[in-house]
């Protein structure tokens, strides 16, 4: 398993060495600045959604669902034009971004947890109604978000698109040193807990059986999960099947069920994902669609064999 990992990080500094040196045309002084704060995000959100995915299916027992899937990023979009709805989309822009940032995440935190806390915790064992509940939430969400859509304004309409849909290539650089703190405590919390996380990862009677109180930690776990979907959200916007595309990979990669080796194996897969897609759509072939869109395609044809092959056991 340690061979399989420094393979990955050898395989993502190769990817961040191109990124930063191919094609560059502008001086150095310009580049390595311009193009190593959008590396420095692409590598936050990657920890961040893979850490995130990783805990929500260990607490949601089973491998198909992700907090996009259950409508994290829906809820988001939602409570952001909810405000532009609400405060006006001049006054959310004056507002200090880094205030915005924690208002947002904090926000995101508690209602995530009022409204998915309970599902969690009462229908574990039964995966179609936990989809389907998800997808009534994130339908809902949307359906809210689109009705308050049509009745602001155009110009604060713009507001609400731009925080809609993922762009790498647009980072708030303003969030990204606070984003990286947050970041950090959060990890370093989750890789405290990752013994308790491999106990919960066997059942909720296992774990009672062994000491270990689920509820508890299933309630911090969701609390640091949104924390984590909040910050990556914030910095380029939501990316639906990112998580679930990584984790899998990062399974079958690494052969281990702890998430003493899972959690660096999906944090690397999702940094090689992130950095050379973006390699390759800017530099290699310049292209002009979002890499969001190429994973979203990716990570639901994953999503698609994933479910059928659960509905087939």
């Amino acid at each position: 398993m340690a061979k399989r990992l420094w393979l990955l990080a050898a395989l993502l500094a190769l990817c961040c060495a191109l990124y930063m040196i191919w094609d560059a045309r502008a001086p150095w002084s310009f580049v390595l600045p311009f193009r190593g704060t959008k590396l420095a995000a692409l590598l936050l959100v990657s920890v961040s959604v893979s850490t995130a995915t990783l805990m929500f299916q260990t607490v949601t027992q089973n491998r198909i669902l992700t907090p996009s899937i259950m409508g994290f990023d829906a809820l988001y979009v939602f409570l952001l034009t909810s405000a532009v709805f609400a405060l006006g989309g001049m006054t959310l822009v004056q507002v200090p971004p880094q205030t915005t940032f924690l208002v947002s995440a904090f926000t995101l935190s508690v209602v995530s947890i009022l409204l998915f806390g309970t599902l969690l915790t009462s229908a574990q064992s039964d995966l179609l109604r936990m989809i389907l509940t998800g997808i009534i939430f994130g339908a809902l969400f949307r359906s809210l978000t689109s009705f308050l859509q049509r009745i602001i304004d155009p110009n604060e309409f713009a507001v609400v698109q731009v925080a809609s849909f993922a762009r790498f290539t647009q980072v708030e650089t303003d969030l990204l040193a606070l984003s990286a703190v947050i970041t950090a405590l959060v990890l370093a919390r989750v890789w405290h807990l990752r013994h308790r996380l491999d106990v919960l990862a066997l059942g909720r009677g296992t774990a009672i059986t062994l000491g270990e109180p689920p509820r508890r930690l299933e309630l911090e776990a969701l609390i640091l999960i949104a924390i984590l979907v909040s910050v990556s959200t914030a910095l380029v916007g939501p990316v639906t099947f990112l998580g679930l595309l990584v984790v899998s990979i990062a399974r079958l990669v690494t052969p281990t069920e702890t998430h003493r080796g899972l959690l660096p194996s999906a944090a690397l897969i999702a940094a090689v994902t992130l950095v050379g897609g973006q390699l390759l759509m800017e530099h290699v072939f310049q292209l002009t669609t979002p890499l969001s869109v190429v994973i979203d395609l990716v990570g639901g044809l994953v999503f698609l064999v994933l479910l059928l092959k659960g509905l087939k056991r």
